[in-house]
């Protein structure tokens, strides 16, 4: 039992946040014409730079690597030079933000893919699951396996977009290797039945992952580097035989790495936390930097996860959507808006920079 709280400043490697709330990464799908975050982007994560922690939303590190309609990128200047009206904004009101860099792999579309190409995937296996492309959710493309030799080109993309995102004024990157996207592909063997070095064992499921790591880790230190996994998630039709041997080995090579942080999806992404067996506590105990708590977390579940030091910072995802001041709210007891459904993905302004703070409602 320990007396933290969850509104005490906390260092992350070389950085003081404000508190132990991480406002997860949201895909909004608001990017501009080039995949550019634009004015609605700098005004959203200024709003919520309450957060100990802005960890901004998944952005693909290569046009092969989107697999939804305007999401954005940091593989161009322009993608780097609009982030960098993000970061300034957010730092300027005293936040710190990561960027969480992503390959989806294949969970995309043709009509997003350099001449219309299949997505690539560790093996030709067809995700059940569904993108959103064309201004609606339809069925993702069927894949192609990836070639040995394509994987140094992918593993250098991520290289390349660590260091276009500290280019970009970020304090560090978030490398997405979960929710069914090409790194968790990698690693689980519903969507991995290669037989060559990147597939079969733990440890040969795990290359690709490790490999993008140490990459990102050569290229702008350990302390700005941070990972998501999400052990037992169906999320995006994937699937594992081993969740525990499987993450339990990844999560022992990325402490000998020495990253900043773990991100960790306990449960179904956006769903139940007990989906599956498994220890998370195990992982929590085997990695000695930090760890980040995340799925249906609310204030209770949150303190007292921190009381049991079960975790060091929590990370809240959909409640930062219609509650700009999240931070705010949870150590007054306010009451939490609720988000506008219809509004999630894709469009302007409403159901995204216009949810007002607590004293804003409270002088309407």
């Amino acid at each position: 039992m320990t007396s933290k709280t969850l509104f005490e400043p906390y260092t992350l490697g070389s950085l003081t946040l404000s508190n132990r709330i991480v406002m997860a990464p949201l895909t909004r799908n608001r990017a501009g014409p080039g995949f550019v975050p634009g004015d609605l982007a700098v005004e959203y994560y200024s709003q919520r730079a309450t957060a100990g922690l802005l960890i901004a939303e998944a952005t693909q590190i290569s046009q092969q690597g989107q697999g939804y309609q305007d999401t954005p990128g940091i593989y161009s200047q322009e993608q780097i030079d609009g982030w960098r009206r993000v970061t300034k904004a957010v730092h300027a009101k005293g936040g710190h933000i990561f960027l969480q860099l992503w390959h989806v792999g294949r969970v995309s579309h043709v009509d997003l893919q350099v001449g219309g190409g299949a997505p690539v995937a560790p093996s030709a296996i067809r995700a059940k699951t569904k993108t959103f492309v064309n201004n609606a959710f339809i069925d993702v493309s069927e894949p192609r396996a990836l070639e040995l030799d394509e994987l140094p080109g992918i593993v250098n993309d991520f290289r390349k977009a660590a260091a276009n995102a500290i280019a970009a004024g970020f304090d560090g990157v978030e490398i997405h290797g979960a929710n069914g996207y090409l790194l968790d592909q990698f690693a689980r063997d519903g969507a991995n039945v290669r037989d060559d070095a990147y597939g079969g064992s733990v440890e040969n499921r795990a290359r690709l992952m490790l490999e993008v790591t140490a990459a990102v880790i050569d290229e702008i230190g350990a302390e700005r580097t941070g990972i998501r996994i999400s052990p037992v998630s169906p999320a995006n039709g994937i699937s594992s035989s081993d969740p525990q041997a499987q993450f339990d080995y990844i999560v022992d090579q990325l402490d000998a790495l020495g990253i900043v942080y773990i991100h960790v999806v306990e449960g179904a992404t956006g769903g139940p936390r007990d989906v599956a067996p498994f220890d998370f506590g195990l992982l929590r105990r085997r990695f000695n930097n930090t760890y980040i708590a995340n799925n249906g977390y609310n204030l209770e579940l949150a303190a007292a996860r921190l009381t049991e030091d079960k975790a060091d910072l929590f990370a809240f995802g959909r409640p930062f959507i219609a509650n700009p001041d999240l931070v705010e709210r949870l150590k007054t007891s306010a009451p939490l808006a609720a988000f506008d459904q219809a509004t999630l993905y894709g469009g302007g302004s409403a159901g995204y920079t216009d949810y007002p703070a607590i004293a804003m409602v409270s002088q309407s």
